[in-house]
């Protein structure tokens, strides 16, 4: 009948279409599926990078043959590293950071999926290609030449472009690097008052005109002050690795000896007094939540964290006297202990585990910082020599924390001991200035020293590199660069 035409049709179209999809599954599952592989995923395409990022992942649409994967991965100029997965997503974790200033391309071609025969070339993955490239290396100094002496100077080496970033009736202090690289802070004078403003200073940033992230940078030079000096002093100050947190050390005015401590200033927030007993030098650990400062006979590890003010060190290291540094992690410090031998140590001190001393000397330790790996120590100490009057010869070491071999990098004859150096984010290269000094009263329109000598000269140098690809030390000659300047920082 008429009516059970069209039910019959319905049938047989579903009986047909059960019937194709049964042939094609039998199909599959004697043959495979014959689909291409592909990359669907890399996490660093066309990014910049730092010192901070030291993995990327590659995600598949398939499973893959992972030694195919692995022996055909391509990256120009190399990134040692070593690679490990989970399921369809392979990580590539690299042995070093990526040296800055570089372009990176990645390439993939010839491999295959777990069920693709090694002689089954039509169906490899479809080639894959892409790019992404390290921070520019810039380097942030004080000018010392005519017309920039004080002032806060960029040097990018990557754009070989130099920028100064504030105006010559500033003379600035100290400074540090906001984590993007797109602002400083920094401490400044008012260049008139001259040496009777020294402990005038007040507290601002500075934009640097670069943005290493995503949208425009803003232009460089534009100052904005947080603190100004009206009922405190501005002493020392502390930026938090994440920038959120600035630790400054205030006076008061008017009563320094009784109004003498430490405020926190939180993003975007006024400035709040933290309560603790008066200490001397600090450091923000690398979570940004805990401050390390000297304090009595020791050093106290305090939470810095909203809500914790008042509270109790977290720790307290009496044997040491100073913290000159943590390492990426934070799962350890390079400390200074003083002996009763009138010696100094320099002390690692992990969160877990036994303190090792790693240096003694009958001199200084100026400065000292872990390496991105956290396997070297890059030193400024000073030796004492024999001789009718007390002298400190200062030298840069390198210490090898695996090996426990050290290297002399740089000797210097008989240089005041107001050095600076820097070892860059990305491990490679150290900055180091060479002072001329001078009596101040001699010369009262230069730039002081911390020690208040007159600086009448200073150059920039560096060593690089300082480390291989494989992250083995080297022996770099040290280069004088083409700048004028003192108290060098390498930008984040």
């Amino acid at each position: 009948m008429k009516g059970d035409s069209f039910p019959q049709i319905l049938d047989r179209v579903a009986i047909a279409a059960i019937v194709i999809l049964s042939l094609v599954t039998i199909v599959l599952l004697a043959g495979g599926d014959k689909s291409i592989p592909r990359v669907r995923n890399f996490s660093w395409n066309e990014t910049t990078i730092s010192s901070l990022d030291r993995a990327f992942t590659l995600t598949f649409n398939r499973p893959m043959n992972r030694d195919s994967v692995e022996n055909n991965l391509q990256i120009d100029p190399p990134l040692p590293g070593k690679m490990s997965w989970a399921g369809q997503r392979m990580a590539y974790t690299v042995l070093y950071p990526a040296p800055y200033g570089t372009t990176y391309n990645l390439k993939l071609s010839g491999a295959r999926d777990r069920f693709t025969e090694s002689d089954d070339t039509d169906h490899f993955i479809d080639p894959f290609e892409a790019q992404f490239q390290s921070r520019d290396r810039v380097v942030l100094y004080l000018g010392s030449e005519e017309g920039e002496r004080g002032r806060l100077i960029l040097y990018n080496f990557t754009q070989d472009r130099k920028t100064i970033l504030t105006p010559s009736d500033m003379t600035v202090m100290n400074f540090q690097m906001y984590p993007d690289g797109d602002r400083i802070l920094f401490s400044a004078i008012d260049r008139e008052r001259g040496r009777q403003g020294l402990t005038e200073s007040q507290i601002y940033t500075v934009t640097t005109g670069l943005n290493f992230g995503e949208g425009s940078p803003d232009s460089a030079g534009r100052i904005q002050r947080l603190l100004d000096n009206k009922t405190y002093q501005n002493l020392q100050f502390a930026l938090a690795p994440d920038g959120t947190t600035i630790v400054v050390q205030r006076a008061r005015r008017d009563r320094p000896g009784s109004d003498f401590g430490l405020w926190v200033i939180r993003d975007g927030q006024s400035p709040e007094r933290f309560p603790t007993e008066p200490g001397g030098e600090f450091v923000i650990a690398p979570n940004s939540k805990e401050l390390a400062m000297a304090q009595g006979q020791g050093v106290a590890l305090l939470s810095i964290e909203p809500g914790t003010e008042g509270r109790e060190p977290l720790q307290f290291f009496p044997q040491y006297g100073r913290v000159m540094g943590f390492t990426q992690d934070g799962r350890a410090a390079v400390m200074v202990k003083f002996n009763t031998d009138y010696t100094r140590s320099m002390v690692v001190v992990p969160n877990i585990g036994e303190p090792e001393e790693i240096l003694r000397t009958s001199g200084s330790i100026l400065g000292a910082e872990f390496d991105p790996s956290g396997r070297y120590i890059y030193a400024l100490v000073t030796e004492l020599l024999e001789a009718d009057e007390y002298v400190e010869q200062p030298y840069i070491l390198a210490l090898d924390l695996e090996t426990q071999d050290s290297k002399e990098l740089v000797r210097f004859e008989r240089s005041p001991l107001d050095l600076s150096m820097s070892l860059a984010p990305d491990g490679q290269a150290i900055l180091f200035d060479r002072l001329d000094i001078v009596s101040p009263s001699d010369r009262p329109e230069l730039p002081l020293t911390p020690s208040g000598g007159a600086i009448e000269a200073s150059e920039l140098w560096i060593l690089f590199p300082l480390v291989d690809p494989q992250g083995e030390l080297t022996r770099p000659q040290p280069e004088q660069l083409p700048l004028d300047g003192f108290n060098p920082k390498w930008l984040p």
